[in-house]
């Protein structure tokens, strides 16, 4: 076995012994886990974390590398985060990628598990081979822009910094982790992270691997970097990835109000077409990345007399934009900007605050949100975060949220297995709707990419709203090409600059690592990390009845045609899809 491109050891931080343990990794488990979300599933599969609940002590949080960290590969400057999640109670894997992911694997280590609790706010200080865990009264409360400057001024700019806002102190199920302005945001890895007493992790180090053969693996990352600029690429740099907008709301798609529209009337205001005419806008990417999909927009002077900057993404557009009914573009950008400065997702956030108003305007709760009240939904985010008032129930998200308010809440609340509904609607795209039915994580549009079946069927309606058995075998194979991609890491931006996805990658891990890889073999790790987050999840207490989507979806078709899919048409493809992943009829592993 090579011993080329991992350092082949984890750190595990035990908080509430204040000691750490250097563990080996093997290299037959690395080569068949990989990295990113592939090893830290595995490894916290190791643990009794699936039994626990995500707040205990004794559950564990990993920051995951990969073996492409530090090559000179476009976009593998990434990382994961891997816990029970505690908005699902289901595996919860969150990529993200900044400079933290190179200077964490130059501390020498895959992985780094947190497990226990400080006695008192802590940040975790690693430095090679040293481990500090040291006090920082000082710095809880603050927020992420003030954190993060805090600890560059004590600790100097070496060190790479992931840290939670006030939303993680306070166990909002939906917090972040956050580094350089990116975020592992869904499924409340930031909550775990607070709930251990931790504010922020350091890194940094001089710990280098080597590569197996690195001139092929140099020439052949100049050749993805020149096709990553390419086609495949251009609406990302040039209107990032908001673009989706008005492409969405044309086909009907967009998420409105709740989900009870699908097109928003005020969509054009809050293109990114329309926002960059008036406002300053620079663009930027993550570490190692020649995409460039950051556009980052500065908020009007009179809206903040600090002018902060925000980066937007299409999901934070559609969760604080038109699913909440907000036309004001200033509004949703600042909306946005103080999720990122507490540490909120924004997809949940906005969900979450749909329902409610949806709630209200039904007269189920007492509360003053209603569609497009822009002011109510800055003021919640700010109660969400510190758990004020009302906001100490939307902190739960919308699946326990219904659960407070009880009648038929449930039926409209946006959520999968607990986590919120992106901004895909799946009345519409067919394909999208099985992926986020049967999500390892819940509603996730990351880890299948299945919108891109039913984007290829064009116009078609009546098409797109039927589940084909060979449209369910796509969705399959995009879903274990997410979970390699997640596992190499690579990002999704890349998925169509590859000629041959599997035969590509194989080949890359043969350079970086000396492995005899082919795409077969590839492929068939992808579907074991994917059976892997299924074992967890059945361990964890999953059921059969969570693989739905919400009554909503069913009782309120929108107007798309010929067609709009059925209950029962999506049970069963979700038995079909069972059966070819090589579980039982209703999920379970054989």
């Amino acid at each position: 076995m090579s011993s080329f491109a991992y350092h082949f050891r984890h750190l595990r931080i035990d908080l509430s012994r204040e000691a750490s343990t250097v563990l080996p990794l093997d290299p037959d488990f690395l080569q068949n886990a990989i990295g990113g979300s592939g090893l830290g599933v595995g490894l916290l599969s190791q643990t009794d974390s699936a039994e626990l609940d995500p707040f205990a002590p004794a559950s564990s949080l990993f920051f995951v590398f990969s073996p492409l960290v530090g090559s000179p590969l476009t976009t593998s400057a990434k990382f994961a985060v891997v816990s029970k999640s505690p908005l699902t109670h289901r595996i919860n894997d969150s990529l993200a990628g900044s400079g933290f992911a190179i200077a964490g694997k130059k501390t020498g280590f895959d992985a780094i598990e947190i497990r226990g609790q400080a006695r008192e706010p802590v940040v975790i200080v690693i430095e090679n081979n040293d481990v500090r865990i040291v006090p920082c009264p000082g710095l809880w409360g603050t927020q992420l822009s003030e954190c993060q400057q805090k600890l560059r001024d004590e600790f100097g700019s070496r060190f790479k910094t992931a840290c939670i806002g006030p939303a993680g102190e306070n166990k909002v199920l939906y917090a972040t982790i956050s580094h350089d302005g990116r975020h592992a945001g869904r499924g409340g890895s930031g909550a775990v992270l607070g709930s251990k007493n931790v504010k922020a992790i350091l890194v940094a180090g001089n710990q280098k691997v080597a590569w197996a053969h690195p001139e092929r693996l140099n020439q052949y990352a100049k050749s993805l970097s020149k096709r990553s600029f390419e086609g495949a690429t251009a609406k990302y740099r040039e209107l990032g990835t908001a673009a989706n907008l008005l492409a969405f709301n044309r086909l009907q798609c967009l998420p409105t109000r709740n989900f009870n529209e699908s097109q928003f009337e005020a969509a054009e205001n809050l293109a990114p077409e329309t926002i960059a005419t008036d406002r300053k806008k620079t663009r930027s990417s993550c570490a190692a990345c020649t995409i460039g999909c950051e556009h980052i927009y500065e908020i009007r002077p009179s809206q903040n007399s600090k002018t902060p900057k925000v980066r937007m993404e299409y999901e934070s557009l559609f969760a604080l934009g038109p699913m909440c009914g907000l036309s004001d573009a200033d509004k949703v950008l600042e909306a946005a900007h103080w999720c990122d400065e507490l540490g909120l997702d924004t997809v949940s956030t906005g969900g979450t605050l749909a329902f409610a108003m949806d709630c209200a305007e039904r007269g189920l709760i007492d509360e003053p949100l209603r569609f497009g009240d822009a002011e109510a939904v800055i003021d919640s985010i700010q109660n969400i975060a510190l758990r004020q008032g009302f906001g100490d129930s939307l902190a739960l998200g919308s699946r326990k949220l219904a659960q407070q308010i009880g009648g038929n809440s449930i039926d409209f609340a946006p959520q999968i297995k607990g986590l919120e509904i992106p901004g895909y609607d799946p009345r519409k795209l067919s394909t999208m709707a099985l992926g986020f039915a049967v999500g390892t994580r819940g509603a996730d549009h990351n880890k299948s990419s299945a919108y891109e079946i039913d984007f290829g069927i064009g116009n078609d309606a009546e098409q797109a709203s039927r589940l084909t058995e060979a449209k369910i075998d796509q969705a399959i194979f995009l879903e274990d090409k997410s979970a390699v991609m997640d596992s190499l890491i690579f990002c999704k931006f890349l998925r169509h600059v590859f000629d041959d996805f599997f035969e590509e990658t194989a080949e890359v891990l043969n350079m970086a690592c000396g492995w005899n890889m082919d795409a077969t073999l590839l492929r068939s790790i992808g579907n074991q990390i994917v059976d892997s987050k299924k074992a967890f999840n059945i361990r964890a207490g999953w059921t059969p009845e969570e693989d739905r989507l919400p009554e909503m979806i069913f009782q309120k078709p929108v107007e798309f045609g010929q067609a709009t899919l059925s209950k029962e048409e999506l049970q069963q493809a979700i038995s079909m899809y069972n059966l070819k992943r090589g579980w039982t009829t209703d999920g379970f592993l054989q």
